[in-house]
């Protein structure tokens, strides 16, 4: 974030540093938690001009020399690295401390992907969840974070993960059933939730029949499943083959209401497959 005070912050930096060589007249502790109160003692008499800079902040006192000054909680928030020093008649003093992060975590911040997937797949969800405090600095602090994902059923996965830098990761594997699942990060009573589509996965054990339809042969699936047992989404592409004498003609058809039928020419000694993708299904010989 960008001071509202430019100039001021690059002359007040330079004579700051200037101050230095020469020691420092202010107490002040070395951290301070993001939002807490805390307390500078200066010495000497007289006014002087108490500034505080970091990031995104820059506060500005006229304070009395020798008389201890209170900075109120909710002042500094931005964690980081800051320069107080005093302005006064005939000198500068400064020194400088660390805002810190505060303990306790606020808010979550919870990515899930992808948002839809095949039932089945092995570490097919991840999710990386940030933690950060009311003032929304993030916690480098060690923090354990318990990712559940539960799906309609009420199977549940439960990995617990401590954050490293702020930031914790893990995967989940898809469940066998398709739905809605509900995929949750949770900080003690802080949580977040996304939700994860699981669709069927590909067909699986394919079967089709073949009967006379005047002078066609007429082929039809069974219903199409996944190897979960979920029936295959309507759309999905069904091949059917037919090979006789060498040549071979094809046929693609979507699944409507979960199966697949065509008709096809007949030849006595013909062959008749199926697939889809690269899963193949049963093969028919027409003999009639």
């Amino acid at each position: 974030m960008r001071s509202r005070y430019p100039f001021l912050f690059c002359g007040l930096t330079i004579a700051a540093h200037l101050a230095l060589a020469q020691g420092t007249s202010m107490v002040l502790p070395k951290t301070v938690e993001a939002g807490n109160a805390f307390s500078i003692q200066s010495t000497g008499s007289g006014k002087a001009t108490l500034y505080i800079m970091g990031p995104g902040q820059v506060l500005k006192r006229e304070i009395q020399l020798g008389v201890t000054t209170q900075i109120l909680g909710g002042s500094l928030y931005n964690a980081g690295h800051y320069l107080a020093f005093l302005s006064g008649d005939s000198s500068t003093e400064s020194n400088s401390f660390d805002v810190v992060p505060a303990t306790k975590p606020a808010n979550l911040s919870f990515l899930a992907k992808p948002s839809r997937l095949s039932v089945g797949l092995h570490d097919g969800i991840t999710g990386t969840a940030y933690v950060f405090d009311t003032y929304h600095n993030l916690l480098a602090a060690p923090t354990p974070v318990s990712f559940e994902l539960s799906n309609p059923s009420g199977t549940v996965q439960k990995r617990i993960v401590v954050t490293h830098d702020g930031a914790a990761w893990a995967a989940m594997d898809s469940t066998a059933q398709q739905g809605i699942d509900r995929f949750v990060a949770r900080i003690g009573e802080v949580s977040s939730t996304r939700v994860v589509g699981q669709v069927p996965g590909d067909p699986c054990g394919l079967k089709m029949n073949a009967r006379q339809s005047g002078r066609l042969v007429q082929l039809v699936t069974d219903p199409v499943r996944d190897c979960s047992g979920n029936a295959v989404l309507d759309g999905t592409v069904v091949t059917f083959t037919e090979t006789y004498k060498g040549n071979q003609s094809t046929i693609d058809e979507p699944l409507k209401h979960g199966i697949a039928e065509v008709e096809i020419s007949a030849h006595s000694g013909a062959t008749f497959s199926i697939a889809s993708g690269v899963v193949m299904g049963n093969q028919i010989r027409w003999e009639k």
